[in-house]
């Protein structure tokens, strides 16, 4: 059953409910005790979640370490900025959600489910405790945010040369490992300077998104693309013998050389050159990429828009 949707931000006042009573107000120990010990209970907390920058990480703490005081079943935290959803626990009959402010900034949603309904004093505690959350999941979202940019080229939001340097590297590693295959496209596209010379710039930025977005909607998830650099693309494509590399080539250059380039309410003509390498045996990540660049250089002498694959067994 649904609750409804509380908000809640970060002008929610945390001294009143979590101060211990000075002396002589005249309150019972009892309640000076219970004070103290939602402000014990309150620190702890804070200590728990200031030890990760990791999203997923800081929810489940945060279920950990409020379980005590507001039993659930599980928790769901979803930020469609970041794309994220995560879950912790088991789904429940009933549940809280609150949306997560920081000022005028959405930090995304979390829900708390359980089987029994939650009662109005279970959900005041929540939303008390959920305002020692906002703060730390503001630090780890920023943070998230700043490794998904590094590793992101600006211009074209695909991967970029220094993500690709680490995916290579971890790709070819796990393919000797395991004896799995894997290929390289290195694909350039055809008299891209012409562009620039004839139009500017800013055509030549357009018309690399439009490369770019066409040659992401035809690989596979698993594919990664990157921008190497200027008018210059890789793919990189685990489990893919020579022949997928080769047919996974032809579609990407089909593709752009079809695809309606217009910037501008000008209409560009599209053309892209591949070649291709395929992991072997004493091969270091240098050795893929130099022998799928070879290949790619062996296609511009031939005339361009056109696939290129070296074989050095055929030698």
């Amino acid at each position: 059953m649904a609750a409804h949707l509380q908000t809640v931000t970060d002008d929610r006042p945390l001294a009143a409910p979590l101060a211990i009573p000075p002396a002589g107000t005249g309150r019972r120990p009892a309640t000076a005790q219970r004070t103290a010990q939602r402000l014990a209970n309150a620190l702890s907390i804070t200590r728990a979640l200031q030890s990760t920058l990791d999203v997923e990480r800081l929810i489940e703490l945060f279920s950990i370490q409020t379980h005590p005081l507001v039993p659930h079943d599980g928790v769901v935290y979803r930020n469609a900025s970041q794309a994220i959803l995560y879950k912790v626990g088991h789904e429940a009959r009933h549940n809280c959600t609150y949306r997560l402010m920081m000022g005028n900034q959405s930090l995304g949603e979390l829900e708390f489910l359980r089987d029994m309904r939650f009662s109005s004093r279970e959900t005041a505690r929540l939303e008390e405790l959920l305002t020692l959350l906002l703060q730390p999941l503001r630090n780890t979202l920023l943070y998230r945010y700043a490794l998904w940019s590094a590793s992101k080229d600006p211009l074209t939001g695909i991967n970029n040369r220094g993500a690709l340097d680490t995916a290579l590297r971890r790709e070819v590693e796990l393919a000797h490992r395991y004896g799995t295959p894997l290929s390289l496209l290195v694909m350039d596209i055809d008299h891209f300077k012409s562009v620039n010379d004839r139009y500017g710039h800013t055509m030549g930025d357009c018309a690399l998104r439009r490369v770019a977005d066409c040659a992401a909607s035809c690989i596979r998830g698993s594919d990664m693309l990157f921008r190497y650099g200027g008018e210059e693309f890789v793919v990189l494509t685990s489990n893919t013998e020579w022949f997928g590399g080769l047919m996974l080539a032809e579609r990407l250059r089909t593709a752009v050389e079809a695809m309606e380039c217009t910037c501008n309410e000008v209409r560009l003509r599209m053309t892209v050159s591949l070649g291709v390498g395929t992991l072997e045996t004493n091969d270091d990540p240098a050795a893929l990429f130099a022998r799928a660049d070879e290949a790619l250089y062996q296609a511009k002498l031939e005339g361009r828009n056109r696939v290129q694959f070296i074989d050095r067994g055929a030698g």
